[in-house]
């Protein structure tokens, strides 16, 4: 089908990663590029650059490409970012990718020239042949040059985002907990002194949760939305009950149901697991980095 207008542009940086995404191995992918040769050779180091990392440069060209992108998609779903924000979130992203991209070099993944034309040209096929391709590029402020190097840093990203997610554990120790959210801190000793008092954690949570009963579910460390409550879940046994803990969302009192050392991690649990996983490497490997940027 071909590319239509600007309103096919990516709202965050492009469409490329959707799109690789769709025509690689998602789930592992580190048999095919690996025991590739002939690999890219780097950016040559002359060209004007926007920042390096660890001594690689980020073409100049490549970053100020990738800012018209970013502010084509706020403007299209009518997001107002400031020109400094919107500088801030595009130079990160770039310097991400480098560090992704290091990294996956540095644990054995390479791709050759060859590989690299054979994804194009799947891209190519999916987008409905070259004209329209060609269309998209346009659209979205790529040259032939810097799309085939955004498609090689998305894929390295990928690897490298697989190899990460592989190493996570399949378990983790979990709490499943009720808790009882009031809107006051009163309301919420007066919970607490019917408690005491012998009055049943789970009765009272479906007093004030008719639905759901507060339950809160099987949950890892760093799941929970409030850390407080999750710290006070993972301090008690079966059968014990927190004092009043106050967040933003109100006056809560938990109760956990039971706990367990080695839970298997599931749905938007395991998610969690990956992507706090993610998060860390990235800020670890950048804490570790050199990056010298040269834009304002």
């Amino acid at each position: 089908m071909p590319v239509k207008n600007k309103k096919h542009r990516t709202v965050i940086f492009s469409l490329v990663l959707i799109a690789v995404f769709a025509l690689s191995a998602c789930s592992n992918g580190q048999g095919e590029e690996s025991a590739a040769t002939d690999v890219l050779t780097p950016t040559p180091t002359e060209a004007p650059m926007a920042a390096r990392v660890n001594g690689e440069g980020i073409l100049l060209s490549d970053y100020e490409s990738e800012l018209r992108r970013y502010q084509a998609g706020a403007d299209e779903v009518q997001i107002d970012v400031a020109d400094d924000a919107a500088r801030q979130q595009v130079l990160n992203y770039l310097i991400e990718q480098a560090l992704f991209m290091q990294s996956a070099q540095e644990n054995g993944y390479t791709i050759s020239e060859d590989a690299l034309s054979q994804k194009i040209d799947q891209l190519t096929q999916a987008r409905g042949g070259q004209a329209s391709l060609d269309a998209y590029l346009s659209d979205n402020f790529y040259t032939e040059d810097s799309f085939r190097r955004a498609i090689a840093r998305e894929l390295a990203v990928i690897w490298m985002r697989n190899f990460i997610i592989d190493q996570v554990p399949s378990t983790a120790e979990q709490a499943h907990a009720r808790q009882i959210l009031v809107d006051s801190e009163n309301m919420a000793l007066a919970v607490l002194r019917r408690l005491e008092v012998g009055t049943s954690f789970s009765d009272l949570a479906y007093e004030y949760d008719p639905l759901t009963g507060g339950d809160l579910g099987w949950f890892p460390r760093g799941y929970l939305f409030q850390p407080a409550v999750e710290e006070a879940a993972f301090a008690l046994e079966p059968g014990q009950y927190s004092g009043v803990i106050e967040t933003n969302y109100g006056f809560h009192i938990v109760g956990v149901i039971e706990r367990d050392q080695q839970r298997e991690l599931k749905g938007d649990a395991l998610l969690a697991a990956q992507r706090t996983a993610i998060e860390t490497w990235l800020a670890d490997r950048r804490d570790q980095s050199a990056i010298e940027i040269y834009v304002n």
